[in-house]
Order: structure tokens, then sequence, then C-alpha cells
């Protein structure tokens, strides 16, 4: 992707600081004239991070969500494409640290069910990585409703107390949950071949 950066000459006022000040001040009109005009420029730096589109959209609405939040505490507005910069930057460093994160716990988690289902030893490392796979596709195909309890209880190590309040719902609820979730898994497990 090619983007041509509208960053004005040193001896050229820059046409977006009238719209950066207003944004500061909460003018929402003047916040989405800023953001037609540099949406590809803040594009360009996300992507330059993350490397693929995957998550693009959301980490690019991020970094304009805190453009509105924060833009009332710039000091000195004639600085807000540096700053802006940072905050492109920051939240696909953020991002990219988020899915290594995920990747880790749901390896983590597939680790520790295969360990209860019996299989130790370097002689069934060949097995165990087949079973991780299982696994982990086992817990993809779970409803989000069940899956995301499910992480949070066994990844995260949180209290039923603790996910309810994470989720908005009672605690009756997630237990519900954790147990239609356990039972999905269960069965997806031993079909025996794919999930």
């Amino acid at each position: 992707m090619r983007v041509k950066m509208q960053m004005p000459l040193r001896h050229e006022p820059d046409p977006d600081l009238s719209l950066v000040q207003a944004a500061a001040r909460g003018d929402a009109d003047a916040l989405g004239r800023l953001m037609r005009r540099n949406e590809r420029w803040v594009r360009a730096v996300v992507y330059g991070v993350l490397g693929d589109a995957d998550r693009l959209d959301d980490v690019c609405q991020q970094v304009w969500l805190s453009v509105w939040q924060h833009a009332g505490r710039l000091a000195d507005v004639r600085s807000w494409r540096p700053w802006l910069y940072r905050l492109a930057r920051n939240a696909a460093l953020d991002e990219t640290r988020r899915r290594a994160s995920r990747r880790r716990s749901w390896r983590e988690l597939a680790e520790r069910v295969a360990r209860r289902l019996g299989r130790a030893g370097p002689a069934e490392a060949a097995i165990r990585k087949q079973e991780h796979q299982r696994v982990l596709a086992a817990l993809r195909e779970l409803p989000d409703v069940y899956r995301e309890p499910f992480v949070l209880r066994h990844v995260e190590g949180l209290s039923y107390a603790e996910i309810a309040e994470l989720l908005g719902a009672p605690v009756d609820t997630v237990g519900t949950r954790l147990v239609r979730a356990r039972r999905m898994l269960r069965e997806r497990l031993s079909r025996g071949g794919e999930p």
C-alpha cells in the first residue's frame, strides 16, 4: 500500500492545525474532517507495524477514539502529527502484543488439557502436538458465549464472580456457560478425529 504523506513543508502552515484545535475543544465535525484527511496515513502507519490487514480497521478506530479522548490534553497543537504517529504506532504495537499473548494463552491451555488427557513423556511428543492442535480447533469451534468464559476461567484463572463482572452476567449464568463449554469441548475431543 503506497501512501503519500501529507506533511506540510516547514515554511508552509499546517492546514490541519485549525481542525486539531477545534477537535481539542470537542468539535466532532472537525474530528471527522481531520480523520478523512489523515485516514490513509494513519492506516499506513498501523499497517506498517501490524504487517497484515486482519485487525487494521479495529486498531485505526482505536487510534481515532484516542484522538477524540486526548486531543484536549495536547500541549502544543503544532506537534500533533508526531503525537498522532505515536498514537497510531503504539495502538498497533499494543495489538501485536495482545495477539501474541492470546496465542500464548491458547497454547498453554491446549497443553494443560493435553496433560489432563494423560499424555506425558518424550515419546508422546508427536501425539501431544496433534492433540494440542485438536484442542485449539475444538476451542475455536465453541460459540463465543461459551469460549470466552472458558478461557477467562481456565487460561486467565479468574473466579466466577470476576468473570461475571467482566461479562456483565450473573454468576449462575457464568457457571452454566462453563459447564456447557466443558461438555461441548469434551464432546468435540472425544470424537477421536478432527473436532
